[in-house]
């Protein structure tokens, strides 16, 4: 899957209602960050807390560029987190952290702008 990271890009082809709801984006809150040296990208180890039902899951996210290790810790963001586990390097990514690109191709995290409970779904 190809993911486009330009504000220019044309929308992608349309799917159905019912194909969106397959993703599962949830709100958690990161418990941990810690930096992620092999990663090829700098790049931060999550740990990211989403209530009871679903856990804390581990996420690598190439975030580095915009955020410090601490002052991630007890900000809510949003994740897909039905994909399959990847490995990437030495860890396990179990979930997807989402964002969007700014001015200069760097993430910028995705976040209710007001606290939510945390495994709240997007809908």
């Amino acid at each position: 899957m190809h993911l486009h990271h330009s504000p220019d890009s044309p929308a992608s082809d349309e799917i159905d209602f019912a194909t969106f709801l397959k993703s599962d984006i949830r709100i958690g809150t990161i418990v941990s960050a810690e930096e992620f040296p092999e990663a090829r990208k700098p790049s931060y180890r999550l740990r990211i807390d989403f209530g009871p039902t679903i856990g804390e899951k581990k996420s690598c996210a190439q975030i580095a560029a915009n955020y410090a290790p601490e002052d991630l810790v007890g900000r809510q963001i949003a994740a897909v987190v039905n994909f399959p586990p990847r490995q990437i390097g030495p860890a396990m990514s179990e979930v997807l952290t989402l964002g969007f690109a700014d001015a200069a191709g760097e993430v910028v995290l995705f976040a209710p702008d007001q606290t939510v409970p945390n495994g709240s779904r997007l809908f």
